[in-house]
């Protein structure tokens, strides 16, 4: 098991890499922490949480909500959860969004973690202190940015992963390629999901990779005020039609990568629209845009990341760039018209 640790504002965070679930006692004491997972995670593993105070919550993305963390709550008071607690959260991007918020605001917060299983949970969702949930259609619309003591990395816990989820994760491989890493992206072309699951050395050095990209820029601007906007490339329209539609997260943000390199296009000039979206499609992705830009429109207009009547949208300068633009909405809206009429 090695480890690396990162340091933010206010507090740190350990990362285990190559690590096994059996070595968890090395980093927390097992009686003082209540495991959250998801149902899914929960049938598939079951034989880990042997002996643990456990919740388990519905599996999927519409739990991503007030009710569940209501849930959560109420079996932290049963368990008798106090500030000695540790909270840790074992499965994807649903599970540790959710735990890192009840674990946030219960009692004011407590200590938590991260065991994520799924590529996007190892990847992206377990990394950065975001945690937060979905209100209606708006993804992420509440949430706190507090970030976890620990992140353990088991690899071994993606091998009953289907194969879709595996395609899910790599959309957020590809979007930290495109903005920060030529040199990854040019890996990625020359490999594929397969050559990561037979390749263990190699899949652990990817996931090591996307770690370190997200938590440099993490570590520089914790509380998103500049460079940290970066990581939302693919997001802005990607979010909207993931809750319109329903998509997995990967596909949605696939979606709004490709959306992104065409207004790369328009405004920056941008010159390799085709081969981004020929890796996507490469990863088994989607990339076109078949939606209702109307209703896109609508939910983008309730973006975290606009202001005023103005969007700050990521977008490519070349493979490994990515700038902020502010994009006026009537402007922006007349973009996202023309990429769904040219679908």
């Amino acid at each position: 098991m090695q480890k690396k640790t990162y340091s933010f504002s206010s507090s740190r965070t350990t990362c285990y890499f190559e690590a096994s679930f059996s070595q968890i006692n090395k980093v927390v004491e097992k009686e003082r922490c209540v495991f959250i997972t998801d149902q899914h995670v929960f049938d598939a593993h079951k034989r880990y949480f042997k002996g643990s105070k456990l919740i388990v919550i519905p599996a999927g993305e519409s739990y991503k909500n007030q009710p569940t963390i209501d849930q959560i709550i109420g079996q932290l008071i049963e368990y008798g959860a106090d500030r000695k607690t540790t909270i840790v959260g074992v499965g994807g991007g649903v599970v540790t969004d959710v735990t890192g918020y009840a674990a946030s605001v219960y009692m004011r917060g407590l200590p938590f973690g991260f065991i994520p299983t799924s590529v996007l949970g190892m990847v992206d969702a377990s990394i950065g202190g975001k945690n937060g949930i979905d209100v209606g259609h708006f993804k992420n619309m509440v949430g706190t940015i507090r970030q976890p003591k620990f992140l353990f990395y088991d690899t071994s816990l993606l091998q009953t992963l289907p194969p879709e989820e595996w395609v899910n994760g790599f959309a957020e491989v590809i979007k930290h390629a495109a903005i920060k890493d030529a040199s990854l992206f040019r890996d990625l072309e020359k490999n594929s999901i397969n050559y990561y699951k037979k390749n263990k050395k190699a899949l652990t050095a990817l996931i090591r990779k996307n770690v370190m990209i997200k938590s440099a820029v993490v570590t520089k601007d914790e509380f998103e005020g500049g460079d940290r906007k970066l990581l939302n490339f693919g997001h802005t329209l990607g979010h909207a039609v993931e809750n319109i539609y329903r998509l997995p997260h990967g596909h949605a943000i696939s979606i709004g990568i490709k959306a992104a390199c065409l207004i790369s296009e328009e405004l920056l000039d941008f010159k390799e629209t085709a081969r981004v979206t020929a890796l996507l499609e490469k990863y088994g992705l989607p990339t076109d845009l078949h939606a209702d830009p109307g209703k896109i429109m609508e939910l983008m207009r309730m973006d975290k990341k606009k202001t005023r009547d103005t969007m700050n949208y990521v977008l490519l300068d070349k493979i490994g760039k990515a700038v902020i633009k502010p994009i006026p909405m009537n402007q922006l809206e007349k973009l996202i018209y023309s990429i769904s009429r040219a679908r």
